[in-house]
């Protein structure tokens, strides 16, 4: 199958076959016609880890399921003229040496060959910043994730220790008092009366009795305390700047698509202007 525009993903990061079916390398690069935008040429990453890159003609080439084949061996690509795959496009003198070097005619057309469009390493986007990028630019801001740790806020424990107080109750207590009682003689104690002397000296003792307040103290449990955690969920507001990238178009680009960002009315979703079409 020919190269054409179509084909030009599946020719970026292919194999190369040579015209006598050895592998050559790997497609690095494409290159277009200024004019007529078809694919002109090749790069093949030869050499050590592919470090070395050759251009190749594809005019004569073919696509398969297995990659390209070119109609030259791997000498001829390995020993193709050196130009820089860095700058972008091939300057006409470059071009007129790569074909004699292939065995082509080479005609002054006045144009360059540069980048594919679509190629995934570089392709027709210059970037005057720095290296060559693709044919957009990507916006990109910082966007802020808000989460929670847990630490150590504080202490509580529990103590104990003795108190002193006075307690005071009244309690009723009993004592004994001698009553003196008199009683005439009488037929029923004549008897008791006589049990005695007549005239003697006599003494006669009662024992009294008293109660007293007796205090015992003994320890007995009043209560069970302890301490337990509850979960309260409260709200903080935390505040933090964040960067986001804007992108502005120059020069004679559509006013269309001079912000970076528009949204469709439709469907809210978001789309970015690119920076050269």
């Amino acid at each position: 199958m020919s190269i054409d525009q179509n084909s030009i993903n599946d020719v970026v990061g292919s194999t190369v076959y040579g015209s006598d079916g050895d592998k050559i390398g790997q497609v690095g690069q494409v290159y277009l016609d200024d004019e007529t935008g078809r694919p002109e040429w090749a790069t093949v990453r030869t050499g050590l880890f592919g470090t070395s890159e050759s251009f190749v003609p594809l005019g004569q080439s073919s696509l398969t399921g297995d990659g390209v084949t070119v109609p030259y061996d791997k000498s001829t690509v390995k020993d193709a003229p050196r130009v820089d795959v860095n700058h972008g496009h091939l300057s006409q003198s470059e071009e007129a040496e790569l074909y004699r070097h292939y065995g082509l005619e080479y005609g002054q057309r006045g144009t360059d060959t540069g980048y594919a469009d679509g190629n995934v390493e570089r392709s027709a986007g210059h970037d005057t910043s720095g290296r060559n990028t693709d044919d957009a630019m990507t916006r990109s801001e910082e966007r802020l994730n808000v989460g929670t740790q847990t630490q150590e806020a504080g202490r509580a424990r529990l103590r104990k220790h003795v108190v002193t107080e006075n307690v005071t109750k009244t309690v009723p207590v009993q004592r004994e008092e001698v009553r003196i009682e008199r009683e005439p003689i009488t037929d029923a104690n004549r008897d008791a009366a006589r049990s005695g002397g007549d005239i003697t000296e006599e003494e006669h003792e009662v024992t009294l009795h008293a109660e007293e307040p007796v205090v015992e103290k003994r320890t007995v449990p009043k209560e069970r305390v302890r301490m337990d955690r509850d979960t309260v969920t409260d709200e903080e507001t935390v505040s933090e700047q964040v960067r986001k990238e804007r992108i502005e178009a120059e020069g004679d680009a559509d006013q269309r698509f001079r912000t970076e960002e528009t949204t469709s009315p439709a469907t809210g979703a978001g789309r970015r202007a690119r920076d050269r079409r």
